[in-house]
């Protein structure tokens, strides 16, 4: 029996992971399987033989690779590492092995040795970022208006009891705004920041290449092919 004493030791608690998705994918994504399989199954009740084989075929081919590039792309960001589940690959990065986190036209991560994985989980958005660069300059351009107006009204009216003086923009942040997923960015470099010394953080960068999705899509390319070409 151990005593109060000779308790064993407990391991360090792991933290939680933060986990990033595409909302937009997801959606995609179920609307698009949703289309898939009602398309596909109709073809296998009504059809013919043939027909019926090559819809099973097609139905193993884009069901995998849908849910693949739609649904199953995922960051896991915990203070040891960064896991980036793709629709083809799960790369698990250390943070003292990674160099940057780049934004551009897509979000990337470059490990210290130059190579580079992209995030698919966490898409850039054009349209985002330049609806947050106007809400921030109309953001910027209300507080501008607002103190115009509390100077010119001191020691008068205009910003007295009567309020014409009051900034419309005080439930905005100070700072730029940002789209989501540069958010998403931020939070990451933000604990690459912190974390890429510590030595728990350290270790080599892996690879795996999610054999789950391409079995399957070649399986179903392969049959598919091949009642294609009997014709």
């Amino acid at each position: 029996m151990t005593t109060p004493d000779h308790q064993p030791p407990t391991p360090d608690p792991v933290s939680k992971d933060r986990v990033y998705r595409s909302p937009m994918g997801i959606v995609g994504g179920v609307a698009l399987l949703a289309i898939t399989l009602w398309l596909g199954v109709d073809a296998l009740v009504r059809g013919e033989s043939r027909t019926q084989w090559l819809a099973l075929a097609a139905l193993i081919l884009i069901v995998p690779l849908a849910a693949a590039f739609t649904l199953r792309p995922a960051v896991y960001a915990n203070e040891d590492r960064l896991r980036i589940r793709n629709p083809l690959r799960v790369i698990v990065l250390p943070w003292g092995q990674i160099a940057a986190l780049r934004s551009g036209y897509s979000n990337e991560v470059v490990t210290k040795s130059g190579t580079k994985f992209q995030l698919w989980a966490v898409p850039v958005s054009l349209r985002a970022r330049k609806k947050a660069a106007r809400r921030t300059a109309r953001a910027a351009a209300e507080r501008s208006a607002a103190a115009r107006g509390e100077r010119s009204g001191r020691g008068g009216l205009g910003a007295g009891g009567l309020g014409f003086g009051a900034p419309r923009g005080e439930a905005d942040t100070d700072g730029p705004m940002r789209a989501e997923t540069d958010k998403v960015m931020d939070d990451l470099r933000e604990l690459l920041e912190h974390r890429e010394k510590a030595e728990s953080a350290q270790g080599e960068v892996t690879v795996r290449w999610a054999y789950e999705v391409a079995g399957p899509a070649i399986a179903g390319a392969v049959v598919l092919l091949i009642l294609l070409a009997v014709g």
